[in-house]
């Protein structure tokens, strides 16, 4: 049985946040979509519920992490070849987001990653075939 995975990250202001997203080319579901609340679509089967902080504490039954001194989960994408993953990390800082560690080239796997304006750390990672 195929699985979706819906990943639910709490965020100061949800407006910033889409245009931060929208800026690094994801889209997002309008019917799961409100002033609380929206569905950033990743994939076909893998999208990310990006939370006010008022909101995520209803589902959440402990505090909210502090980003800025800890990390509560870190997302990592696969991504189609090396450019892709640069071109995305360079889009996030234009749009306001950091890098947390330099690039890792392994050859056979090249992985790089950016914070957003919350704070969470988006790995993301190529392997070569």
């Amino acid at each position: 049985m195929a699985s979706k995975i819906f990943v639910n990250l709490p965020v100061k202001d949800l407006g910033r946040s889409v245009t931060f997203f929208t800026a690094l080319g994801f889209t997002f579901n309008p019917q799961f979509t409100d002033e609380t609340a929206t569905c950033m679509i990743v994939s076909d089967d893998i999208f990310v519920m990006l939370l006010t902080e008022a909101k995520f504490k209803t589902f959440a039954p402990k505090g909210i992490c502090d980003t800025g001194t800890g990390n509560e989960v870190l997302v990592c994408l696969s991504s189609e070849s090396r450019a892709a993953i640069d071109a995305t990390v360079a889009k996030a800082v234009a749009a306001g987001g950091s890098t947390f560690k330099p690039v890792q080239d392994l050859g056979f796997m090249y992985g790089h990653g950016f914070q957003d304006l919350d704070g969470h750390v988006w790995e993301l990672i190529y392997m070569a075939s």
